[in-house]
């Protein structure tokens, strides 16, 4: 569990797209830029990105999700209080209250959306489903007291 953690602690991001980079597909050619993520220690966003980028990788095998690597990472990252929160949330609405859903998103962005109270909001865009059925969620996610998140809801703080 520990070096789970740390690896997705410590790569965050990076390590989805070395893992995105590394499966085989059929070659074809493309005008598109190669993919690049990159973050900056201590930044609110940059914090956000990785913890959503670790948990729904994390969530996201549905033949063995890493149940234990998906609780360490809310435990790392959530304030306790917040932690408790959510799972109150989680029991009276049946769903997964990081992803306010009952499955994992195909994709996500993370945009920051500036200072709110003591804090700092991120937005984080979840992705459902494919093609033309795709649904989108978007989470206004606060954080504060020592870059941890203290709260994530559907609509913005600010």
């Amino acid at each position: 569990m520990a070096a789970g953690l740390v690896l997705a602690v410590g790569l965050g991001v990076s390590t989805q797209v070395s893992a995105q980079a590394s499966v085989h597909a059929p070659a074809k050619a493309s005008t598109a830029a190669p993919q690049s993520v990159s973050g900056t220690s201590g930044q609110a966003v940059t914090r956000v990105a990785d913890f959503y980028g670790a948990y729904v990788d994390a969530k996201g095998d549905y033949t063995d999700p890493d149940v234990t690597l998906a609780t360490a990472l809310r435990k790392h990252y959530l304030t306790p209080d917040f932690a408790k929160r959510l799972a109150a949330w989680e029991k009276k609405n049946g769903a997964d209250g990081v992803l306010r859903a009952q499955n994992v998103p195909a994709r996500w962005t993370v945009t920051d959306n500036g200072a709110a109270g003591n804090g700092h909001e991120v937005i984080v865009t979840l992705t459902f489903g494919s093609g033309e059925t795709t649904q989108k969620t978007k989470l206004f996610v606060l954080v504060e007291r020592y870059n941890h998140i203290v709260d994530i809801e559907t609509t913005s703080a600010r």
